[in-house]
């Protein structure tokens, strides 16, 4: 079965296809995670995942979405890392981290809060984008990156990659998806600048290339790199499948190992089509045109799904989200469904 073959992204090789995707948890102190994260990390590599991602982590304090997001600038961010990614790796997963940057959309509550801006004075900041335009009527106006606000978000994400490589992480995830800051130098309805990093397609994503080459020089080729791109806006005159694909040419060219392929988040008023596997082709177009290792994900739920974009050569990695949300154990399950045994912790072997 191709769900439970293994799978090499350079110098690492995953038990299986199926990884745990980034999932925000807004339960972090001062961007520290705590123990909740390191039972809901650690659960999902017990559970029999090949590799475990954490959430979103920012990179910088004005980077996270939340006052309750992870982060990696600090000593105790990276100490309280370093324990959460031992326990993956002594699971048998192989733990990765997706580091960051929120641009216009951070300084907002938790969806449980409302999910709109931090009231003034209770954790509040000004966030950044590439432009002054707020995401939303009831969200916070952004500043406008400067070319030392940008330099700026360069040398943060090189710094969280050193920190990740130091707290025992195996691979590092580029966020430049679901509009956050990167997306929104990708898009055209979020980027209205008129410099070297607006307007056409090879500005736009310049931002995104920079921080590509500063993260792959902190973390050296044969360790596994990632980013998860938003292939459409779903909104005419917006970031599409064409310039994605072309995108993830030139990320193969500054050291990207896989694409991992989500949809949307730029706009709030976007239509999207959704439905069981909708983001699939858009995996299979990347992995396709652009000759780069794909990852797909988006309302892939069952065990026989996922066997099949595989088995049909759309992408080569298969991200569980909501799925391993509901159930930890997905994979056990899912082996048992294909008809595949696989070995279970010694605590546990009583039980299969």
């Amino acid at each position: 079965m191709h769900l439970f073959q293994p799978l090499t992204l350079g110098d690492i090789t995953l038990r299986n296809r199926i990884a745990v995707s980034p999932m925000c948890e807004y339960s972090a102190v001062d961007g520290v995670p705590n123990d909740w994260h390191l039972v809901h990390l650690g659960s999902r590599a017990v559970g029999g995942a090949g590799l475990v991602f954490t959430e979103a982590t920012a990179v910088s304090p004005e980077g996270r979405i939340s006052p309750a997001d992870t982060g990696l600038w600090n000593d105790a961010q990276q100490a309280a890392c370093t324990r959460i990614a031992a326990f993956i790796a002594s699971q048998g997963a192989v733990p990765g981290i997706q580091l960051a940057h929120a641009g216009r959309k951070g300084s907002t509550q938790a969806p449980w809060l409302g999910g709109k801006a931090v009231p003034a004075g209770q954790g509040d900041w000004t966030p950044v984008a590439p432009s002054v335009l707020a995401f939303a009527d009831d969200y916070p106006m952004p500043v406008a990156l400067d070319a030392a606000g940008i330099a700026k978000v360069v040398a943060d994400f090189a710094a969280a990659t050193l920190r990740a490589r130091e707290a025992g992480f195996r691979v590092v995830e580029i966020h430049a998806a679901h509009g956050y800051l990167l997306h929104q130098f990708l898009s055209p309805l979020s980027n209205r600048r008129d410099d070297a990093y607006g307007g056409t397609l090879p500005n736009r994503a310049r931002l995104l290339r920079e921080v590509v080459t500063a993260v792959r020089d902190a973390w050296p080729a044969p360790a596994p790199l990632v980013v998860r791109v938003s292939a459409t806006d779903w909104v005419e005159g917006g970031w599409d499948i064409e310039e994605c694909i072309e995108l993830a040419r030139w990320l193969k060219q500054d050291g990207v190992d896989l694409i991992d392929c989500s949809s949307g988040g730029s706009v709030p008023h976007a239509r999207i089509p959704v439905a069981p596997g909708y983001q699939v082709p858009f995996a299979a177009r990347i992995r396709r045109e652009a000759g780069i290792a794909t990852g797909a994900v988006g309302l892939i739920t069952e065990a026989r799904q996922a066997e099949a974009i595989l088995e049909h050569g759309e992408a080569d990695l298969v991200l569980f989200a909501r799925e391993v949300l509901r159930d930890p154990y997905f994979p056990r399950r899912a082996a048992a469904e294909l008809g595949v045994a696989i070995d279970a912790p010694v605590q546990y072997r009583r039980a299969w």
